[in-house]
Order: C-alpha cells, then structure tokens, then sequence
C-alpha cells in the first residue's frame, strides 16, 4: 500500500529492533589513552609508559603498538612483555616502617620487606609497591600504592615534595656543623643541604629535625657523615603531609580519600 501525502509511514518495529541489537554487540568506543591504562594497571607511570610503547614492547589485541595517544577500549587486549595487563582500582597504604625491614617488594637475600608487614592481598601478590626507599634501619612513614602517576610524581624532584627527619646523632652538633647542613655538604652524587634544619629540644644537640625535598640514596645519613657524625636514630616523620601519628611502629593503614585528594593536588594530578 503506497502511503498517502501527508501521512507518516509505518514503522517496522522488527527491524528496528534488530538495528537497537545490532548497535549494543559494537566494540565499545575508545576509552582511553594507552599509557593511563598502563598507569592504572600499576605496570608505570604515563611517562614510562611511553617509553614502553616507543620500545614496541607493548601490543594491543596482537599487535605491537608504537604510537603515542593510542587509545584503548576496557575490553581491549594489552600485553606488555608478553604479559597481559588489566587495570586495578587504586590502593594507598601507610606504614609506620620498622627498624631492620627492607624497603623493597623482594629480597634475593630472604630478608623482611616492607611487604611482609602488611597482610593484604595487594601486598601478597605484590600489587602495590613502596613510594622511594627507606634504608633498612630508617623509621617512619612509608606510602605504597600502585598508583603509577601518583607515585612517580611525588618522587619527582621537580615537584619537590618534603621529607621531614628526625636524627640522633652520637655526639653533639655545634651551631658551625648546623650552619653546613644548611648550606650545603658535598656528597659523592654532588651538593646536598637541608631546607630547614633545627635542635629539637629538649633531648639537647644530637637530636635535631631536618627537613630536605630531594630523596637520594641515604641521603640524609650521608649528609650528616659528611660534618664527621654518625647517626644512630634515624625516624621519617613527615612525607608529603602524611604522619603515623596514632599508628604503633610496623603497623599499617589505608589512607582516607581527603589524604588521597590532598597527595593528588600537592602534585597536581586530577
């Protein structure tokens, strides 16, 4: 039957129906860029992603993948070395790190890690992973996470997140060797000074606080070496605004979402 002038032709609700069907088996869209979802996957951060990708070590559903800004859709195959990646809901953990635990997610020597102390499955199948390095005999506040972007960004020293120390010394510093400290000592990596550094009372002068932004190597232990001391009591106390306060020596907690919020605006990361 030709439809009259004026009059709307009637619909076919079957091939309508088949069209709705049709529409909801298409691949998703393109969610993503490929180094976020290598960043949410805890592989890196976005920076090291890249260079994963231009190192064609990663491959979408098969294929190697070498061009930055590629997207990805949730149901997309990424393998990196071989080894298939998902993404992973982020975990930030805070430990009061114990003297004679090694700040790393393994030791070939079958020493204590900071893993060891915290009995979740993250930590168990090594999922998160520490933020810097605590020497093994360093106290005090330790973040891990698998938050790729967040972790490299606080390590960053471009973003020159503090670090405050509490230090006892053998003997007593003279006001000269705090002065140094300061100003500057040379180390064998090159010069080092403290941002602020102060006696804390009233333990007298060899207990003083010491506040740097740089995370070397043992840097803070190094630092005092150099003006002829030795520390015998070294605590972190203050990382990027987190403390253990109210949480006992070798034990852990999950950061509060305004701790998070607050780390991510420190190293503006939305």
């Amino acid at each position: 039957m030709t439809a009259r002038k004026g009059m709307r032709p009637r619909r076919n609700e079957n091939a309508d129906l088949k069209a709705r069907e049709g529409r909801k088996s298409e691949k998703p869209k393109a969610v993503e860029r490929l180094n976020r979802f290598l960043s949410r996957a805890g592989v890196a951060s976005r920076r090291k992603a890249d260079e994963l990708i231009s190192g064609g070590v990663v491959k979408v559903n098969g294929e190697v993948v070498t061009e930055m800004g590629t997207r990805v859709a949730e149901d997309d195959v990424v393998e990196v070395n071989g080894r298939r990646v998902t993404p992973l809901g982020h975990h930030y953990i805070l430990l009061n790190k114990p003297a004679g635990v090694v700040t790393t997610t393994s030791d070939e020597r079958g020493r204590e890690t900071v893993l060891d102390k915290i009995d979740l499955p993250e930590a168990r199948k090594n999922i998160i992973y520490p933020v810097g390095r605590l020497d093994r005999e360093t106290t005090g506040v330790l973040l891990l996470t698998n938050d790729g972007e967040l972790a490299h960004r606080l390590m960053h020293p471009s973003f020159e997140v503090d670090k405050l120390y509490s230090v006892q010394t053998e003997r007593p510093l003279s006001d000269d060797e705090l002065e140094r400290l300061r100003t500057g000592v040379e180390l064998d990596d090159g010069p080092a000074r403290a941002d602020e550094v102060a006696f804390i009372p009233p333990e007298g002068r060899s207990h003083i606080g010491l506040r740097i932004h740089e995370g070397r190597n043992r840097q803070v232990r190094r630092m005092i070496e150099a003006i002829g001391h030795r520390v015998i009591k070294l605590e972190r106390v203050n990382y990027a605004g987190l403390t253990v306060t109210g949480l006992r020596r070798g034990k852990w907690r999950r950061l509060k979402d305004h701790e998070i919020r607050r780390l991510r605006r420190l190293v503006k990361l939305k």
